[in-house]
């Protein structure tokens, strides 16, 4: 039987929102896990947790990670690196003087930023854009998130954006429509797969908080979920579909994501050397081990 180390931590917390939990695993030199247990302790999260983070310290200031899952491994899981190494660089004295760390992903290498002292948070450059072709026009959309036609703003695109993930961006017209949504889980899983899209973006510009940028919210059944409360791909991706739309001039920003009118979780976003940057904090809510 192995034992390993174990958190759940959520991520992109607020003082009136619970954020959106990740299970990490951060892996001792001698508890090398297989792809088919990973997968298999992702699986036994379903319903607990959107995705398990497994870190592997490299170096004294580069992890790997990668995520899974109850479904599928993930190629790049924004929440989950912001509640890892949130609480890596919070806990570990010797990271926690480090300005930035870096992180190796199945999407390349990635910069953590270190910024608790100032903002109590982390920031992870997103990965290199992706600017994807897609055959959904305004109405098969509309269809698949079963709202109406005219709820859509038809001024900017609909478009397929990977910052980590296939993410599809749909802009809706008011924030009382983006609330309200409630899409059929298996026809939106299905029509993800038709187009080959991992998640879906939603967002309007009517906001609830006075210091925030625009209202997200993110479906991802593809995952074994219907929807992520918090997430790091997924509105890196729309940063930088605002940057391409004129929508936005790369100052920092904070976007407020989920359907809860007051409880919001927060994800900050901000630019750097050209690079998107998504940043926040999170908490433990579980510590203890994992066997297996």
């Amino acid at each position: 039987m192995k034992s390993l180390n174990y958190k759940k931590v959520d991520a992109f917390t607020s003082p009136s929102s619970s954020g959106n939990p990740a299970a990490c695993i951060v892996l001792e030199p001698d508890r090398t896990l297989t792809r088919e247990e990973m997968q298999r302790i992702a699986a036994a999260h379903k319903g607990f947790v959107s995705e398990v983070v497994y870190c592997t310290p490299k170096g004294p200031d580069l992890f790997a990670l990668r995520y899974y899952s109850s479904e599928c491994e993930v190629e790049f899981c924004g929440h989950g690196t912001i509640a890892c190494m949130y609480d890596l660089l919070q806990n570990n004295p010797a990271l926690a003087c480090l300005p930035v760390v870096s992180i190796d992903t199945p999407k390349g290498r990635l910069t953590v930023y270190n910024e608790l002292a100032a903002l109590d948070a982390v920031f992870i450059s997103a990965p290199t854009p992706e600017f994807l072709t897609t055959e959904v026009d305004a109405a098969a959309a509309a269809d698949a998130l079963g709202v109406s036609l005219d709820s859509m703003v038809r001024v900017h695109p609909i478009q397929l954006v990977n910052a980590g993930l296939n993410t599809l961006i749909v802009p809706i017209a008011t924030l009382a429509t983006v609330l309200r949504m409630a899409p059929d889980e298996e026809g939106l899983k299905a029509f993800c797969l038709a187009y080959e899209i991992d998640i879906i973006l939603i967002f309007c510009k009517e906001v609830s908080g006075p210091d925030s940028f625009i209202r997200s919210r993110v479906f991802a059944p593809k995952f074994g979920y219907l929807e992520d409360k918090a997430t790091g791909s997924g509105n890196s991706a729309l940063g930088y579909y605002m940057l391409k739309n004129e929508l936005w001039d790369g100052r920092p920003i904070r976007i407020e994501q989920n359907a809860e009118p007051a409880a919001y979780n927060i994800v900050h976003l901000k630019t750097a050397d050209g690079k998107v940057l998504f940043g926040g904090r999170a908490t433990v809510k579980i510590e203890g081990k994992y066997y297996i």
